[in-house]
């Protein structure tokens, strides 16, 4: 079906009593879009992030406005001019888009990537390059986790190194990319938590996607820091490698967790933290009894290597 992308654009005092009028107007539903929201939002939840996209700051700078879809066709026409004709103060903007424009086109953005020594990461639905590394198949999904990002392939390049033969816990699973890269390469099974309830069905079906079920993933959604049987479980466990791809923040929460989940000579890789806050982190790693034995960066991104 084809369809009509409406937006309306406003101001940040006059948002509410537009949106209560499309309401009252019949628009079931609607995207507001607003730089001051935006704004508070990323204010007052700076614990879940140290840094967030330029690029993504500058499309929103001014930005204020209300978008909404009818049916491209001679009956969404119509309403379209009722609506224009009862917001006569509002320019309504008008764009077609297709149902595969919303399905597919954002695929496009999505290559085959190669990670480390080992391992290619391969989207789902493109066919695997000729080559002799260790496939890795995922579909990114509404989760973070895609192999893109320096901090991922931070982590994996140290998980070709220590994961083959133990047991792996990763701590912010997300898509589960690191836990599936670590049995691909060579782990005898893996935990991932994360505090995204979405995470568990997210996970297995990446695991799917590469031959690994149940008997070797096991996915929790949970926060460690607040749920103590989730902590005594994954404590009880002992893990050969633990990994962290979180922020700053919350590495600094957990470290002191880690020594507990670590088996005897088990290491602890972490990463996540931007430039300007590595000095930070790795004094809250060694005030927890965790010793650096290395420290790797790339493109302002670090990684510590613990034992």
């Amino acid at each position: 079906m084809n369809w009509l992308e409406i937006t309306v654009n406003t101001s940040h005092d006059k948002l509410d009593a537009l949106t209560n009028r499309l309401t009252a107007l019949g628009v079931e539903g609607f995207i507001t879009e607003d730089e001051a929201d935006v704004r508070e939002f990323l204010e007052n939840n700076r614990k879940y992030w140290d840094y967030v996209d330029e690029d993504f700051m500058k499309s929103m700078a001014g930005v204020c406005r209300v978008k909404f879809y009818l049916e491209d066709s001679p009956d969404g026409r119509r309403e379209l001019s009722r609506l224009g004709a009862a917001l006569p103060e509002s320019e309504l903007v008008e764009r077609p888009v297709r149902d595969e424009d919303w399905e597919n086109n954002w695929k496009e953005y999505y290559k085959p990537i190669e990670v480390g020594e080992r391992l290619v990461i391969v989207p789902q639905w493109l066919t695997a390059p000729d080559t002799d590394r260790v496939e890795l198949r995922l579909d990114p999904g509404l989760i973070f986790g895609t192999g893109a990002h320096a901090t991922t392939q931070l982590c994996l390049a140290q998980i070709e190194r220590y994961a083959p033969g133990e047991n792996v816990l990763d701590l912010g699973c997300g898509s589960g990319i690191l836990a599936i890269g670590a049995l691909l390469l060579g782990a005898r099974r893996a935990v991932g938590v994360d505090i995204d309830d979405k995470a568990p069905a997210v996970v297995m079906e990446n695991a799917a996607y590469n031959n690994i079920g149940p008997d070797r993933l096991t996915v929790f959604a949970g926060d460690v820091l607040s749920d103590r049987d989730l902590s005594r479980r994954l404590s009880g466990e002992k893990f050969g490698l633990v990994l962290m791809n979180i922020v700053s923040d919350v590495i600094i929460a957990l470290s002191p967790k880690v020594p507990d989940l670590l088996a005897p000579g088990g290491v602890f890789v972490c990463s996540g933290i931007i430039d300007g806050r590595e000095t930070e982190v790795r004094s809250s790693l060694e005030r927890s009894g965790l010793h650096v034995r290395e420290h790797r960066q790339k493109d302002g991104w670090h990684v510590y290597i613990c034992y």
